[in-house]
């Protein structure tokens, strides 16, 4: 486990160094607004595209694999609707805890992180994790919570899905990559030259961005957030390794992949739904905070774990 840990201290020593950027203001949050975009839109999308445009569609498609990881995901996101009912939350209110509780930061965190620690080889485990996220539980929170404020669903909720995930640059990236695989288009020297320098951004900007986002976050709801990490950083990974090893039983190293995915904290997308639909905010990103400080430890331990010797 230390050797594990050992591997994963640059990864969090990066998201460390933004947050104090973030935190004396020598990065502002503009500043971090606009790292952000060139992560998400330019250098994770070339990360994303180059790995898959080298994959075939069975790297990523794994029917026990997908099952396993949407069965786990989907029991912590009940247990925490449950929870949320039991509690007496609005529709919003729960849909945002559930989404707090079963969603990681796979696009961020888990690319650049995993596919160092973990092989080239995890890419399509990876990737197929965040199309689940993205597709299934990133659709599903905005259908519940437009469609508990409308009382109803309408068309208008299922378009706004469907631009959603058209316009999502990683879903993108790995659609077109796969096509281009699926073609066997040869990537020109030059054009792949380029897509590895601006792709190899895309992990020292991730981390950072992470770190300078959290600078940000409050601390509110403490409790709510230690419940919610909870969830994520142990519900999740055990739930989803019952999927893969069990119920669905899949290739060990591609189960160990996914069983680390799910361990990763509470992704920064859930703060940005919260806040653009203006629902709970200020303990998302309690939660988003209190989970990837937690997961300095928790998610070297289940890598070492999981991940095969």
């Amino acid at each position: 486990m230390v050797e594990v840990f050992l591997k994963t201290v640059p990864f969090f020593a990066l998201i460390g160094l933004g947050y104090w950027a973030g935190y004396t203001r020598f990065f502002s949050e503009e500043a971090t607004a606009y790292l952000t975009k060139f992560v998400f839109y330019f250098a994770l999308t070339a990360m994303l595209f180059r790995f898959s445009a080298n994959l075939s569609f069975e790297d990523v498609w794994d029917t026990n694999l997908v099952a396993g990881y949407l069965v786990g995901t989907l029991a912590v996101y009940l247990i925490a609707t449950l929870v949320g009912y039991l509690r007496k939350l609005d529709v919003a209110t729960t849909a945002v805890e559930a989404q707090c509780a079963a969603i990681g930061n796979v696009g961020f965190l888990g690319v650049p992180m995993l596919t160092l620690l973990l092989g080239e080889a995890a890419i399509g485990p990876i990737m197929m994790a965040l199309a689940v996220d993205l597709i299934v539980f990133s659709s599903l929170i905005v259908i519940l919570i437009t469609g508990s404020r409308d009382g109803r669903l309408s068309f208008g909720v299922f378009r706004t899905v469907g631009l959603g995930l058209i316009k999502n640059p990683m879903i993108v990236a790995i659609v077109v990559g796969l096509m281009w695989s699926f073609f066997d288009l040869p990537i020109p020297a030059p054009a792949n030259e380029f897509l590895a320098i601006l792709g190899g951004a895309a992990t020292p900007g991730a981390l950072f961005a992470i770190g300078a986002s959290l600078a940000s976050k409050s601390a509110e709801r403490l409790q709510i957030a230690g419940w919610l990490s909870f969830c994520k950083l142990g519900l999740h990974p055990l739930f989803v390794a019952v999927g893969v090893l069990y119920l669905f039983p899949a290739d060990p190293y591609f189960a160990a992949v996914i069983i680390s995915a799910a361990a990763l904290p509470v992704a920064g997308n859930v703060y940005i739904l919260a806040q653009h639909y203006g629902v709970a905010p200020h303990r998302v990103s309690a939660a988003i905070l209190v989970s990837t400080i937690v997961s300095i430890l928790t998610v070297s331990s289940i890598i070492a774990v999981v991940a095969p010797t």
